[in-house]
């Protein structure tokens, strides 16, 4: 697996970069993985952090770059640590005896095959949390197909339905056939939602979707596609924490707080179609208290 970086073609940049001879593509992503903190993350969906906090590693790089993301700091500045194969299998097995209930992969997608290989490394040596796969859901299914048996949960972000959308906020063009290709197959692979005794996720999709200012159709949209699909087979959640960060301030139409009359509205429709699985936030969201410190904790 590891020689997909030879020819990097992971996520729908087809960059084609031979990370190996320390090219880079769109993510900056190079051979060594790249982390800025590992923590146990109690600001996930309750059936995830749970009471002592889901195992979180943030990885440095993204294959998207939203204007307006909340972690600019590592996702398109880069801020991180590299780290060897051997340390993230350390670092998996580390967030196991602390207690956490899951370990959480944040934004992996560009570390793909780096991952598989410390997963293997921590099972062979007792890891057994459930894996949570924290993407934008841009990745090819090649690169999916390579994590089935390795992944028990995936958090797949669904941000767009219209396309000018994504290639005006995320220069991603076609992303909402991408992601949703993309969330199919993580569906095949895990199945229906499972919770084990104490109510925390042991296998399953949860979708999520962060309201944008202005875009209450587009969300609409999303949704009628994911409880098309899935009816009530897979979680979602449904978010109104957008914090206008990053180059937001260059789109005036997202360069404010969600319209918390909008994110009612949305939720008001979900319940008409008849949705019952899902996680909806409470107001006082929009803060970038939530957004965390990055300062290579746990690395």
């Amino acid at each position: 697996m590891i020689n997909h970086l030879k020819n990097c073609q992971l996520c729908h940049r087809h960059c084609k970069a031979d990370r190996l001879d320390g090219n880079t593509g769109f993510c900056h992503a190079g051979k060594n993985i790249k982390i800025a903190k590992v923590c146990l993350h109690t600001w996930e969906e309750p059936c995830i952090s749970g009471s002592n906090g889901s195992g979180t590693i943030f990885f440095s790089n993204c294959n998207l770059k939203c204007n307006f993301c909340q972690n600019y700091e590592i996702s398109a500045n880069g801020f991180g640590k590299e780290v060897s194969v051997e340390r993230l299998s350390e670092i998996f097995l580390f967030q196991q005896n602390q207690g956490a209930h899951n370990i959480n992969l944040v934004t992996p997608t560009h570390y793909i095959p780096q991952i598989i290989q410390a997963l293997d490394i921590a099972k062979s040596q007792g890891l057994n949390l459930p894996v949570l796969f924290n993407t934008n859901s841009y990745e090819t299914i090649s690169a999916l197909k390579a994590l089935k048996g390795y992944i028990d949960v995936y958090l797949p972000y669904l941000k767009y339905f219209n396309n000018k959308y994504s290639i005006k906020y995320s220069n991603a063009p076609d992303y909402f056939i991408h992601a949703t290709k993309a969330i199919e197959e993580m569906f095949n692979q895990v199945g229906s939602v499972a919770f084990d005794k104490n109510g925390l996720i042991t296998k399953g999709v949860i979708i999520r979707h962060l309201m944008l200012p202005g875009l209450l159709f587009d969300s609409k949209k999303i949704i009628d596609y994911i409880y098309n699909t899935f009816g009530d087979s897979v979680y979602i959640s449904i978010m109104n924490q957008y914090t206008p960060l990053y180059k937001a301030y260059k789109f005036p139409e997202i360069n404010k707080p969600l319209n918390s009359k909008h994110y009612n509205s949305f939720i008001n429709y979900c319940i008409s179609l008849g949705i019952k699985n899902a996680f909806i936030q409470s107001t006082g969201t929009c803060s970038k208290n939530f957004v965390p410190h990055f300062d290579l904790q746990g690395i």
